[in-house]
């Protein structure tokens, strides 16, 4: 594959995605999934990937070595490599979940491996990689035997850019029966591996659910978009709250909420199942005020193309619940959009702020845990935000 005149620079870097518009031409004709090479316009080679033209992404690479083979042997060191990482960080917590493999974080583009207890969850997010899927699962159960490995499909939109069709289904061993159980920094959690969002459990929000309950003592708290109330326990066990709301739209995340509150104790905690627009609203209308709220919405930007409007919810959201919150109130505000930079999530905040009449002193700008490690040289990966302030 030859890259046009002046735009190799990047892929020297190590960036491992070449874009459609980065493609001068191909010599040859590959298959999707075919291994390639990346070349300068006057025939330098400059790394090896795999192709999928049915993707404006045309080459996610992997190696920027021509003695590297893109093959089984390759595929399985990087995820011993990945393994021995989690390792390394103290994640190998046999009752827990942790992210095993990080896509570009870990080298392996296109592909996501969460372990809860004694299952793998697979996401597969590349063409290219899909095609490898048996044999990386096969590596994944000689290294790791688990009772089951299970395949969770891509985001619609991402699976109908890539040209995936990949259906749920049970790879390796067998399914849980039922929901399966992990702990976390001392709270346990029901997690249903077949039908969660994501790969079942909201893995990367792990410290940042610490440093929220650090907050919460004696405070009225709102966690809006509580999925299944990772938010909400913590706070209300660990974090000592007076009282918690938790609040989502699904009924599926409601219950789970509600079924992790019973299992960790925590009857200071209230799940309600509706809209969180329309429930802030209501709110504010009624004159509640609270000492902590915690905002957790769903990706508003799918791409750069929608980052106008994306900022547009964000900023309302974070407006409703700053005017919620009680002078010297805690906001702990997320954002999981890639396409939504730290820097245009903290403007945000700023036009929050200045709207609102209100300071917002930030204390700290928070991402993933260190389980979900980002390639520097991919700082696309860096896609979660959270923003914790306190409100004047």
């Amino acid at each position: 594959m030859i890259l046009k005149p002046k735009r190799a620079r990047p892929f020297f870097g190590r960036h491992p995605w070449v874009l459609e518009g980065a493609v001068l031409r191909v010599d040859g004709t590959p298959a999707d999934g075919d291994v390639v090479d990346l070349a300068t316009h006057d025939g330098m080679f400059v790394a090896r990937g795999l192709w999928n033209a049915a993707s404006k992404l045309r080459v996610r690479l992997y190696a920027f070595d021509p003695a590297t083979k893109l093959d089984a042997a390759l595929w399985q060191s990087r995820l011993e490599a990945a393994i021995d990482l989690r390792r390394a960080l103290g994640r190998n917590d046999p009752y827990g979940g942790t992210r095993l493999v990080n896509s570009e974080g870990d080298g392996l583009s296109g592909l996501i491996v969460d372990r809860y207890a004694e299952y793998l969850c697979v996401q597969v997010t590349g063409l290219a990689m899909s095609l490898r899927l048996e044999s990386i699962c096969e590596s994944l159960q000689t290294l790791l035997t688990p009772r089951g490995i299970l395949l969770r499909g891509a985001e619609r939109g991402l699976s109908k850019l890539e040209g995936l069709h990949l259906p749920d289904r049970v790879v390796r061993g067998v399914a849980p029966t039922g929901p399966i159980f992990v702990t976390e920094h001392g709270l346990k959690f029901g997690i249903d591996l077949t039908e969660g969002q994501k790969t079942g459990f909201y893995l990367d929000q792990r410290d940042n659910r610490q440093a929220a309950a650090q907050l919460a003592q004696g405070r009225r708290v709102l966690d809006m978009f509580c999925y299944s109330g990772g938010f909400s326990v913590a706070c209300a066990v660990q974090g000592s709250a007076s009282s918690v709301l938790a609040v989502d739209s699904s009924l599926k995340a409601t219950s789970m909420a509600r079924a992790n509150a019973d299992l960790n104790g925590a009857k200071n905690v209230t799940v309600e199942t509706a809209d969180a627009f329309e429930k802030m609203q209501a709110l504010q209308v009624a004159g509640e005020k609270y000492g902590l709220v915690i905002l957790d919405p769903p990706k508003f930007a799918r791409s750069r193309a929608s980052l106008d409007d994306a900022v547009r919810a964000y900023h309302r959201i974070n407006r409703l619940a700053v005017d919620l919150l009680e002078p010297g109130g805690v906001l702990v505000t997320c954002s999981c959009s890639g396409a939504v930079s730290r820097e245009d999530f903290l403007m945000m905040l700023s036009g929050v702020a200045q709207r609102s009449g209100r300071s917002i002193q930030m204390l700290a700008c928070r991402g993933a845990a260190a389980d979900h490690p980002v390639n520097v040289n991919c700082l696309e990966g860096e896609y979660l935000k959270c923003v914790i302030g306190t409100i004047g």
